[in-house]
């Protein structure tokens, strides 16, 4: 019985993840205050202008903020999910250009400290998710919890947001050391973020590339540089996305160009880890299996 459950999550989690159908970017960064979830939420109006389905995922579960700045009151999350009083699709909401949006909760500790059975509901009712998309958009929680570091394994492409201050270098740095090291993951795309200059950008990156070419062995790509301009802040206070709000600013060209440049990133044919990594914790976690499945 427990076999055939985990077989029908894995048939649910591999109809979501199908090359031909959907691709998968955790934007994450470290820390907090980096600017990931205005850039995440940039990509999906952007990418959603030319036509694609996309879905974000907010998985900041104690301090959920996506529904927040596209100023949707969502009446369900993934805290009702969680707790059975929804399915994963119920909790969809649309927002701006038809984006699709699961939001979380905010301000719950609890949401923050899964147990396995409630990690294990999680994955389940993504295995039984049937929304269809072209583009699945994660953003990540700050630190480098269990949760991020699952979500950053699920994707395709890891996004690492970061910004020209010390601690937000070390943080990045923490994190790609952990999923490096501990978790295989060899390939990081980083944005810079809020930066004066394109040539600023780019210092910011030989820093964080210095380290980690010292220490690791990884791959970074400095796919975009985000200049830092007011018409963010403006954009946030009117709960909109800057993308969406002053298209011709900035920062709203240079994520846009982004988006561009994502949708042509090339989705492995195989499955190499992404969401079906979920089901494959699964099967090789005993914990799991014998707490969650095993009354």
């Amino acid at each position: 019985m427990i076999e055939n459950m985990l077989q029908d999550q894995a048939s649910g989690l591999r109809r979501l993840t199908k090359p031909s159908l959907t691709k998968v970017i955790a934007v994450t960064g470290g820390k907090g205050g980096v600017g990931k979830t205005n850039v995440t939420l940039g990509l999906a109006i952007s990418m959603a202008r030319q036509g694609k389905k996309v879905l974000v995922l907010d998985a900041d579960l104690g301090l959920a903020n996506v529904d927040v700045m596209l100023g949707i009151r969502a009446r369900r999350n993934l805290g009702h999910v969680l707790a059975g009083e929804c399915t994963l699709q119920e909790a969809i909401v649309e927002g701006p250009h038809g984006i699709r949006v699961i939001p979380a909760t905010s301000g719950t500790q609890s949401m923050t400290e899964l147990t396995p059975q409630q990690h294990a509901g999680l994955i389940r009712a993504f295995g039984s998710l049937e929304e269809d998309m072209d583009v699945l958009l994660i953003d990540t929680a700050a630190g480098i919890s269990d949760m991020v570091v699952s979500f950053a394994r699920a994707a395709q492409d890891v996004v690492v947001v970061v910004c020209d201050e010390p601690t937000s270098i070390t943080d990045a740095y923490a994190l790609i050391k952990l999923l490096s090291r501990e978790h295989h993951v060899q390939r990081f795309k980083v944005v810079a973020n809020m930066v004066r200059s394109y040539r600023e950008g780019r210092e910011l990156f030989a820093k964080l590339t210095l380290v980690t070419e010292r220490f690791l062995n990884v791959t970074l790509e400095l796919v975009a540089c985000v200049p830092l301009d007011d018409k963010v802040r403006q954009s946030v206070k009117r709960q909109k996305i800057v993308v969406d709000a002053y298209p011709r600013s900035p920062a709203a060209l240079a994520i846009s160009s982004l988006a561009n440049k994502a949708l042509t990133w090339p989705i492995p044919k195989a499955p190499s880890g992404h969401l079906e990594f979920f089901v494959e914790r699964l099967l090789n976690n005993r914990e799991i299996v014998g707490e969650s499945y095993v009354e």
